[in-house]
């Protein structure tokens, strides 16, 4: 009997990745002892961030699994121990870098697109809209986030299934991940359904602390749930991510419209781009082929062409979603539809829209890279 090879069993631990860092082990410094037998059994020991993580009997199978597909492995035995706080805070370091706590989307390097998913009036299905969005990018292999700023009305983690608390290390909070995705949610530190009961400063405090003390990563795409309307969190998404643009979504209604308008416009004051309208519950399709048009028609394309006039810029009506059984019920079921019927209309749709934002580049292009002549 052939004894593992330890370059080979080094080699497997390297594709383990840690489900909440999204990196592989090896990289994060979270493999310790590495004990290789001649009778072909192998013992490893895996530095947890935390006693208590959530994901420790997903790291055990995964290291099981990757160990023992090495050829000459007869069994694996993964022993579980937690950093100390100087391991700790080298992790810290390896992920965020020396500095004081600051908003990596705002960084000079920075690639991540953000959008800030906007609508005038509660209602609309703007949440359902920014889960399923963010799903679809994921699905195509873009690196994802969302943060759900609607402090009062948070309803992401239901749409998603995320039933879990974040991971807190130290002061850094590892957000949970669902269908790859990691998403942070007021809704995570509450107990049940209990409101959120807070003014203006304390929302503000809420978003800037998701926004620097919760490590997404290198993230391609974060989207921000925001509030209806032009309050509190609008205005602090403005000062806290002034990049982010604004996806607005809205009904066919024209009174739906017309108050969705208000949450775009306010780009005039604030500087920041749209970045296109979604008309949400567009129409029903009936057994016999016809559309009802359940809430009017051509809401989105008013809102899309009254904001191109007042921001002198052409804004977009990037897709119009139908209203969909299936699309309700995966909310509710905490199975966005883009991945459990993709073929159905409304996951269409969205994977239209969701074409359409993950087809902007991702690049330097108009950013300094810090070069200077000699």
């Amino acid at each position: 009997m052939t004894a593992p090879s330890p370059a080979a069993v080094s080699a497997a631990l390297a594709t383990v990745i840690d489900p909440e860092l999204r990196r592989p082990i090896t990289e994060l410094a979270m493999v310790g002892a590495v004990d290789v037998r001649p009778d072909g059994s192998v013992q490893v020991t895996v530095l947890l961030t935390v006693s208590g993580c959530p994901m420790k009997q997903t790291l055990t199978a995964d290291v099981e699994r990757a160990v023992g597909q090495v050829d000459g492995v007869r069994g694996v035995a993964v022993d579980l121990q937690v950093m100390t706080k100087e391991q700790r805070d080298e992790l810290k370091l390896k992920l965020r870098g020396p500095g004081a706590r600051r908003i990596p989307f705002n960084e000079p390097g920075s690639l991540t697109k953000v959008y800030a998913v906007a609508s005038g009036k509660g209602g609309v299905g703007k949440s359902s809209v920014t889960v399923n969005l963010a799903c679809e990018l994921a699905r195509r292999g873009l690196r994802v986030g969302i943060v759900d700023a609607d402090v009062h009305g948070f309803s992401v983690p239901g749409l998603m299934g995320i039933t879990q608390a974040p991971t807190q290390v130290d002061e850094m909070m590892l957000p949970p991940v669902a269908h790859g995705v990691k998403v942070i949610s007021i809704g995570m530190f509450v107990r049940k359904n209990e409101p959120v009961v807070w003014r203006g400063p304390m929302l503000h405090r809420a978003l800037e602390q998701f926004l620097t003390d919760v490590y997404f990563g290198d993230l391609d795409v974060l989207f921000l749930d925001l509030p209806p309307g032009t309050g509190d969190i609008a205005i602090s998404v403005s000062q806290l991510l002034p990049s982010a643009e604004i996806l607005v979504v809205t009904t066919p209604q024209s009174a739906a419209a017309d108050v969705a308008e208000r949450a775009g416009t306010i780009a005039t004051q604030t500087g920041q781009r749209i970045a296109g309208v979604v008309e949400n519950m567009s129409y029903l399709s009936l057994p016999d082929g016809t559309r009802m048009e359940v809430f009017g028609a051509g809401g989105g394309r008013t809102l899309a062409g009254r904001l191109s006039a007042t921001l002198d810029a052409t804004v977009p009506l990037l897709g119009q979603i139908p209203l969909d059984v299936a699309l309700r019920e995966g909310g509710d079921a905490g199975a966005p539809i883009v991945l459990t019927h993709p073929e159905a209309e409304s996951a269409r749709a969205l994977a239209g829209v969701a074409a359409e934002l993950g087809a902007k580049p991702r690049g330097l292009n108009g950013r300094s890279l810090g070069l200077q002549p000699r």
